[in-house]
């Protein structure tokens, strides 16, 4: 079973924050700066919001707003689900659908410790699925096989 640590183990625990007090227009920058479609929303070392692509899209330019004068916290998506390291990536892609939502911050013990993207859990999956059709190609042919250890 493929869990979300072995995720972030293999691509880094970065996580870009900001606080509800930056612009939306600070925000879009960073995002371009980090190529991430969403920030964490920090106040007091609690993760209070989510400020995604999305938000902005739908909450400044269809609202005639304008990005350097609001600030995230009143763009933010306020409900943010959460995940802890021990879950499967397919609990992590469960809860995205469900939800409806393409970034997950982790918590361990309550404490942001990364954050899925869900091109992180497609990757994931993809790239266990290959090693799986190695490993039973190698089995069906009698070559060299080996189990891989994920």
């Amino acid at each position: 079973m493929l869990t979300v640590r072995h995720v972030l183990n293999i691509k880094g625990n970065n996580v870009w924050t900001i606080n509800p007090h930056t612009t939306a227009y600070k925000a879009l920058q960073i995002m371009a700066d980090k190529n991430v479609g969403a920030l964490l929303v920090i106040d007091n070392e609690k993760v209070v919001g989510i400020f995604s692509e999305r938000d902005y899209a739908r909450k400044v330019i269809l609202h005639g707003k304008s990005s350097k004068e609001t600030a995230v916290g009143e763009l933010m998506s306020t409900t943010v689900y959460s995940i802890t390291p021990e879950k499967s990536v397919e609990e992590c892609m469960a809860l995205m659908n469900a939800t409806r939502i393409r970034h997950v911050p982790v918590l361990e013990d309550g404490k942001l410790i990364g954050i899925m993207s869900i091109g992180d859990v497609v990757n994931a999956i993809i790239s266990d699925q290959k090693i799986t059709i190695r490993d039973l190609e190698n089995y069906i042919s009698g070559s060299d096989f080996v189990f891989s250890l994920h």
